[in-house]
């Protein structure tokens, strides 16, 4: 994307940071708050729903202190077993007898609005995952003129315009008109990926006097990001716009849901974005409406300037400092630890950072595989629910048994790590970042928490090496009182520490491990 079409997000002043203005959990909750994605990739429980195991589940997950459920897409897929990233109805919600199948892979819609009604009760948010750039799964095709371009370069035309058969009819015949009475037709869309008259595959640009092309105002990935998979939406169609607003409204309605969280915005026209979060967050009348979007990139520069142009209106997935995890865990003691946070969005903007260690994407075999292996995962696990600054989000599949990637060694000790968020870390924090294989930091409590703070430690020494000690400073302990004795959560041969007078002390953790001490008593 030439620079000019960045000029005006340059030219505006930073924005105040998204997430003290956004709801992370209801506004009874004095806790810290936590988001968990509820689903892994190929999520199934044996013998219920999906909405019905989440169900049964609200007990315990408010009992760990999670304050907002991401949920998988609600929608309907172009297939029974379709995640919902291959959207095909966002208006039914496992309703109507469509794509061969009336509930969605995780569910029905009575399903989906009695886990709604039971986390509500519970205190727990739902966040929806919005998939706004693409169809799939059309009930016909239709002839239309399109122009092959590179893969790899989506401005380079490949041949002259043609006419192909793209699969871009939407007619919905099980929903008919009910909620929206709105059909799909190429005029809609900007690009296909398929011509069923030559059984061609590709990435064709959508041409006629009603198309004006690739959107401009996307990623300039590949010559120009607009096109992802499937039917890709023209976000700069009235019609498309209207109805994408009247479902944003309607879904939160009808759910009771409090937010969404954004696929692939790198893809879609920010203009139609920033006001698809505005309208619908004012029309829904929720001022403190929960946005987070999926910008995939390591690259902090290329991350900061939608931040800049979202003024705030929504948060972003930190994808650097995931990808700083993912290279700690690659490389062992090599990797210096001082260095952990460097070029992170949590670092830079950290009002603006939800922080994740995995997610269904970067599962092993998974189209952004990029997973952190165990031996950096609950070092990972305490970077982002033990500190002061970001929004995290804990992986369903790192907590719940599963076949996809599930290690026992991990799930154990993050329960406890969640519910040491929930107790102990108040207070704002002290770094002891002075070793490349060892650091540390101090929470210092809240006063109105009579027992909270906490230190805590991470190490990625080579396992068979000695203890790690690292000495800290922990000062006034805000909600101690005159408590000086601390204890290890995580099992030590160490169990207590007692501080000196002068406020420090030793604390030790196991090498290319994790220990969190919090107040004895």
């Amino acid at each position: 994307m030439p620079f000019i079409n960045w000029l005006p997000q340059f030219l505006r002043p930073w924005p105040h940071p998204a997430l003290p203005g956004m709801r992370l959990a209801p506004e009874s909750s004095c806790d810290n708050p936590l988001m968990i994605q509820c689903f892994t990739w190929d999520a199934k429980f044996e013998g219920k729903s999906w909405w019905k195991h989440l169900d049964d589940e609200i007990p315990r997950l408010k009992e760990l202190g999670v304050t907002q459920l991401w949920l998988p897409p609600a929608h309907k897929a172009m297939r029974p077993e379709g995640q919902g990233y291959d959207a095909y109805d966002l208006w039914d919600l496992g309703e109507f007898d469509q794509k061969g199948a009336i509930a969605t892979r995780w569910g029905t819609k009575d399903e989906l609005l009695q886990l709604s009604a039971t986390a509500k009760l519970a205190g727990i948010d739902l966040i929806l995952d919005a998939i706004l750039n693409h169809k799939l799964g059309a009930d016909r095709c239709e002839p239309c003129l399109a122009v092959p371009v590179d893969p790899k370069n989506r401005m380079r035309d490949l041949a002259p315009p043609r006419e192909i058969e793209a699969w871009t009819i939407y007619e919905f015949p099980g929903r008919g008109n009910q909620y929206s009475a709105m059909k799909w037709n190429h005029a809609h869309f900007t690009g296909v990926d398929w011509d069923q008259r030559t059984k061609t595959g590709g990435v064709y640009r959508l041409v006629s006097d009603r198309h004006k092309g690739w959107s401009r105002n996307v990623d300039n990935e590949l010559g120009n990001y607009d096109y992802l998979l499937g039917s890709d939406i023209d976000h700069r169609h009235s019609e498309v716009i209207q109805d994408q607003e009247a479902w944003g409204r309607w879904v939160l309605e009808t759910t009771g849901a409090q937010g969404f969280r954004l696929d692939a915005i790198k893809h879609m026209d920010r203009v139609f974005l920033r006001n698809f979060l505005s309208r619908t967050r004012d029309a829904s009348g929720k001022s403190r409406m929960f946005a987070v979007a999926e910008y995939w990139s390591a690259n902090l520069k290329l991350i900061l300037p939608y931040v800049r142009a979202f003024g705030g209106l929504t948060s972003f997935f930190d994808v650097p400092l995931h990808d700083n995890f993912h290279q700690a865990s690659k490389r062992g003691p090599s990797y210096d630890l001082r260095r952990i946070f460097d070029k992170t969005l949590v670092k830079a903007r950290p009002g603006d950072a939800v922080t994740f260690v995995d997610n269904h994407d970067t599962q092993i075999g998974q189209s952004l595989e990029s997973w952190v292996g165990s031996n950096f995962k609950l070092q990972a696990y305490a970077l982002i629910l033990l500190r002061a600054e970001g929004h995290p989000c804990v992986f369903y599949g790192d907590l719940y048994p599963n076949k996809e990637c599930y290690d026992p060694e991990v799930a154990q000790p993050l329960d406890t790590l969640i519910r040491a968020r929930k107790l102990y870390a108040y207070g704002p924090t002290r770094d002891f970042f002075d070793s490349p294989n060892c650091i540390g930091w101090v929470r210092v409590g809240d006063s109105t928490r009579q027992g909270s703070g906490c230190m805590v430690v991470v190490s990625n020494a080579p396992p068979r090496s000695q203890p790690q000690i690292l000495r800290m400073n922990v000062g006034d302990t805000a909600g101690a009182g005159p408590q000086r004795t601390y204890r290890a959560l995580l099992g030590s041969e160490i169990p207590v520490v007692t501080v000196g007078a002068d406020g420090w002390a030793a604390f030790s953790c196991p090498p290319g491990g994790v220990q969190v001490w919090v107040p004895e008593g």
